[in-house]
């Protein structure tokens, strides 16, 4: 278990931040490729939806604003009880997350759109512990897939380490047969997500987000609104720009197989 420390609950009094920073990808093989752009994900407490809601007339929760967070675009899509939804995940890998809370760290709909490569779902127990940590990943098919891993690692770390075997098509750039292995340093001050992808012949693919926080007001959104426009559709052209300069570098193409889609 990671132990949440009093930095982490002093910032956690709110239902819903903003997190800036900076989306590192680098490739190393077959070609080198690298690149960074700016970004503003969104930390929200799913317990705590409708206090998200009354945070700023810029920002809503399942309705229609400039910024808002709709659970339809996670999870099983039904589009409420995304919370229960975690729980559920939890509970299949014999994990009672009763009395804990779950935050959700993504991108927000900006003036409606949205698309997620990764969403990560920090969900700790009763004890204040992160004891098990969702990824999910989506990809430009519209297929989404989550791995849940309990964290079993215990307190004197401040950073959770975990490991997977790739088990969803994302890239068409990407072979299957490759491994996961996650870092993740929990919401505090900072945030970092870093995901290092291999094959049987070493470190392929790394991709890393690293955030400082920032208290989710009007005056922040207006702030993103001019420094971060159209953050959300920046995120999917940026996919496609960057998947046409790997065909342009002759990285080859693999085909998306339904048999390996899980």
């Amino acid at each position: 278990m990671v132990r949440a420390t009093p930095a982490e609950t002093e910032n956690a009094t709110a239902p819903a931040a903003l997190y800036w920073g900076k989306v590192m990808h680098a490739r190393w093989r077959p070609v080198q490729h690298r690149f960074t752009y700016r970004v503003m994900s969104l930390l929200i407490d799913l317990d705590r939806l409708k206090e998200a809601d009354r945070q700023s007339w810029l920002f809503g929760i399942n309705r229609a604003a400039p910024f808002s967070f709709h659970e339809r675009d996670h999870g099983d899509g039904r589009g409420a009880g995304l919370s229960e939804h975690a729980r559920q995940l939890a509970a299949d890998h014999g994990i009672d997350l009763s009395g804990g809370r779950i935050l959700l760290l993504c991108y927000p709909r900006v003036f409606g759109y949205v698309f997620n490569p990764l969403s990560v779902y920090f969900c700790y127990g009763a004890s204040g512990n992160v004891a098990l940590m969702i990824y999910e990943v989506r990809n430009t098919f519209g297929e989404m897939h989550s791995y849940v891993l309990p964290v079993q690692q215990d307190g004197a770390s401040s950073s959770i380490r975990q490991s997977q075997a790739k088990a969803f098509y994302v890239s068409p750039f990407m072979e299957m047969e490759t491994h996961y292995r996650f870092s993740v340093s929990p919401p505090r001050q900072d945030v970092k997500v870093r995901i290092l992808q291999s094959s049987a012949q070493g470190a392929m693919f790394a991709a890393a987000f690293c955030g400082r926080r920032r208290a989710l007001t009007s005056r922040s959104l207006l702030a993103a609104m001019f420094s971060l426009p159209f953050l959300t559709f920046k995120v999917i052209a940026a996919i496609h720009w960057e998947a046409m300069r790997l065909w342009l570098k002759g990285v080859p193409y693999v085909p998306r197989l339904k048999q390996r889609e899980i």
